[in-house]
């Protein structure tokens, strides 16, 4: 018995590092414009795609132009389940743009991020 103990430790131990935990927090996958892009031209809306579903209600997302201040923009809302669509209120000027976002997924874990995109023309 003792002598299969080591063996039935590293089959375990083997094991447990083999499994993976369940994707449980709604990371950003994709965003269009796309995660430090340049685009031509301003978008009418954004569109962030996540790795969970969200809850839109407990949702949302600030644009900021770098060094200014807020974009006016309507609160998310959903295109699929785990995609958030966001209306600008104006078209933006050239420049680059921060994007803030905060979302709960549908099994209640809050996640948050950044990220950029410029604007020419």
């Amino acid at each position: 018995m003792l002598r299969s103990f080591p063996a039935f430790s590293a089959a375990a131990l083997v094991c447990l590092l083999a499994a993976t935990p369940a994707c449980a927090h709604a990371f950003l996958d994709h965003a269009t414009p796309a995660v430090g892009s340049t685009v031509s031209g301003s978008p009418g809306e954004l569109r962030l795609s996540f790795t969970e579903n969200v809850v839109a209600p407990f949702s949302n997302v600030h644009v900021t132009a770098e060094g200014g201040g807020p974009v006016p923009a309507a609160k998310p809302r959903l295109g699929a389940p785990n995609e958030l669509i966001i209306r600008l209120g104006h078209p933006l000027k050239p420049g680059t743009y921060v994007v803030s976002w905060h979302v709960v997924s549908v099994d209640t874990h809050p996640t948050q991020g950044t990220y950029k995109f410029t604007i020419t023309r």
